[in-house]
């Protein structure tokens, strides 16, 4: 099989501020090595393809893919999978993979604040640690409900405020940089009813899990503070916040060790998500 590469051109729509901040948006999560990240956390991308039981002949749009962690699952599936990201080196990654495993996965450059799709063009919408990362919250959901068919599907897997990315993010905030006017955190995409504000009546069911990834990939906290220093665009981004200040990077170095030793037990950790399945309102009759 072979995989096609469409790059879609960005919205009219967006002005040249949003513009700018999508374009520091990609600097992000193209710095370090994301990747690596998602192998990491590759389970997650299974869990949320099994949780909705996509299954054969459905027209599936993947938002925030990145390198495909839930977009190959659901194309193994027998799923035809569009899988979009706002960072073209990572749907780099992910279509050299699909083409060395023979999986038919189109790669398509996207914003999730202005997805380029028609009204109604998916059976299922998913999103595995991806859109929850888009500044702007209602109007990503607005886009994940306006591309998925009346009474399609939408799964989603976020990291929530209380588990431990959720911490690490609020560890790094007083040395991250200043978040653009407007922009919401991103755990909030894994607090419940958040989500179900963000929905609003536009389903007709919202159900929800919270739930946890066990990770034995880390030893102690001091490791798992340098792979994340290396690879992880959100913390490679504020360490370079504070680099001229070594107390401040030697004050965080110790806060994300401490946090994550705390985490830490029998040589692994528990990341909680909260898993995410909703259902469109079918059309009126």
């Amino acid at each position: 099989m072979t995989t096609t590469t469409t790059t879609t051109t960005e919205s009219p729509s967006a002005d040249a501020a949003d513009r700018e901040l999508k374009a520091r948006h990609r600097a992000l999560w193209a710095a370090g090595d994301y990747p690596a990240v998602a192998d990491v956390i590759a389970p997650l991308g299974p869990r949320l393809v099994d949780a909705l039981g996509v299954d054969g002949d459905i027209d599936l749009l993947d938002v925030g893919a990145g390198a495909g962690n839930a977009a190959f699952p659901a194309a193994r599936r027998g799923a035809r999978v569009v899988a979009s990201d706002l960072t073209p080196e990572l749907l780099d990654v992910g279509r050299a993979r699909a083409q060395r495993d023979g999986l038919d996965i189109d790669w398509q450059v996207a914003d999730a604040e202005h997805l380029t799709y028609r009204d109604d063009s998916f059976d299922v919408v998913t999103s595995c640690v991806g859109v929850m990362f888009a500044p702007h919250h209602a109007q990503a959901a607005g886009e994940l409900v306006r591309v998925c068919r009346p009474g399609g599907r939408i799964g989603l897997i976020n990291w929530t405020p209380t588990g431990f990315i959720g911490e690490l993010f609020t560890t790094m905030k007083p040395f991250a940089p200043a978040p653009p006017p407007g922009a919401s955190p991103a755990p909030l995409w894994g607090d419940e009813a958040h989500v179900r504000e963000l929905f609003g009546d536009s389903v007709a069911d919202v159900a929800c899990a919270t739930e946890r990834l066990r990770v034995d990939r880390f030893a102690t906290g001091g490791e798992f503070r340098d792979f994340f220093k290396a690879t992880y665009g959100p913390t490679i981004v504020t360490y370079r916040n504070i680099a001229d200040d070594e107390e401040r990077v030697a004050q965080l170095d110790r806060a994300i060790a401490e946090l994550a030793d705390r985490y830490l037990a029998a040589g692994a950790m528990e990341w909680e998500y909260l898993l995410i399945l909703a259902t469109l309102k079918e059309w009126a009759v």
